[in-house]
């Protein structure tokens, strides 16, 4: 078994590269597809894998920065991404992001950045996925309650709309974004940018789990636009992210560069998938995998607490998470190929 293990120089651990082909490659789809970088799957993966959580975040970071390359590519081709709202908000990810890397260096030097930061992840992952199926059943009850009344359903109706409260919040100056068809204060962006750049730069994530969900319920963006424009983002950050992290030494890159051979494959998936699978369909799927990721942090936050049992935790906990990249990737590639399949034989019937 010494054959599936790989000696990483500067972390100092020996780590089950196939477990690195398996989330490079699906993680790619996944991130291609949700319009992230992963890292909200990879940072706890590698943790789970054997990475210590401070190179975990910056090894993720590094992998993420070239792989949202090629998503954005793709998705700017597809026109769903807002160069001008990515541009601005760049203003407070920057200043975020080294505001949560100074954080997680002091959590290290005091010995707490392992429990802080799994813990403020399940946290999050709560929140986001109580929004995520908070807004999908609204929504639904919102249709229903039409159908009630006789009337037509609005096709672009959305379930929570707390974009509409901060659009009222006029404060200059005040900026139209065409691709994502937005007018507001430009201040909205840059703050929203910054709580999330902050949040990032704690997790080691390129703020997609968190900037895509605020991008749609507090900017208003698309999904679709969201998707595009949160990859444009996570790109920047994730450069400068894997910039300041190889400088404190917390980057390695010899894993970071075994997932990004595989990433880059999935990636083109991922975002073809997008042209197929819209809106609704899209949030519901992302909602299901934030559910499932934080399950693994709970098995592994128990085998800390229940060492006779924690041979069993850990490996259920790799298991999962392993497995949800696997699973999630393969739901996305077949319902691509049964997207495309359809585009085919409409196009062979119009002729």
């Amino acid at each position: 078994m010494e054959f599936f293990y790989v000696l990483m120089p500067i972390a100092g651990v020996k780590i089950f590269w196939p477990g690195l082909i398996i989330l490079g490659v699906g993680v790619g789809i996944i991130g291609g597809f949700f319009g992230m970088g992963g890292a909200w799957m990879v940072t706890p993966g590698l943790n789970i894998l054997g990475f210590p959580m401070a190179f975990a975040i910056g090894t993720d970071i590094a992998h993420m920065a070239g792989k949202s390359l090629i998503s954005t590519m793709r998705h700017g081709k597809f026109g769903n991404v807002d160069y001008k709202l990515g541009i601005i908000m760049l203003v407070g990810t920057i200043v975020g992001f080294e505001v949560g890397a100074q954080m997680v260096m002091w959590l290290e030097r005091i010995g707490s950045v392992e429990k802080v930061v799994r813990y403020l992840y399940l946290v999050l992952l709560a929140l986001i996925a109580w929004m995520v199926f908070a807004d999908v059943a609204k929504k639904k009850r919102k249709e229903r309650e039409a159908l009630a009344r006789g009337a037509e359903v609005d096709k672009l109706a959305t379930g929570l709309e707390w974009h509409k409260t901060f659009h009222a919040i006029k404060i200059p100056p005040m900026m139209h974004f065409k691709t994502a068809q937005i007018y507001c204060s430009a201040w909205l962006p840059i703050i929203v940018s910054f709580l999330t750049g902050w949040l990032a730069g704690i997790l080691g994530i390129g703020g997609g789990l968190i900037r895509m969900p605020a991008l749609i319920y507090f900017i208003g963006c698309p999904t679709h636009v969201a998707v595009g424009t949160d990859l444009f983002e996570v790109m920047i950050s994730g450069l400068y992210g894997t910039a300041t992290y190889t400088y404190k030494g917390r980057t390695e890159l010899v894993a970071a560069v075994i997932m990004l051979v595989g990433a880059s494959i999935g990636a083109q998936i991922g975002t073809v998938a997008t042209k197929y699978i819209k809106g609704y369909g899209i949030r519901i799927v992302f909602g299901l995998a934030v559910i499932g990721c934080a399950i693994s942090i709970v098995l592994k936050l128990m085998a800390r607490g229940m060492p006779a049992y924690a041979a069993l935790l850990d490996g259920s906990a790799t298991v999962l998470i392993l497995g949800l990249v696997a699973g999630m990737s393969l739901y996305i590639f077949l319902r691509m190929v049964a997207g495309a399949r359809r585009e085919v034989a409409m196009k062979k019937a119009q002729k």
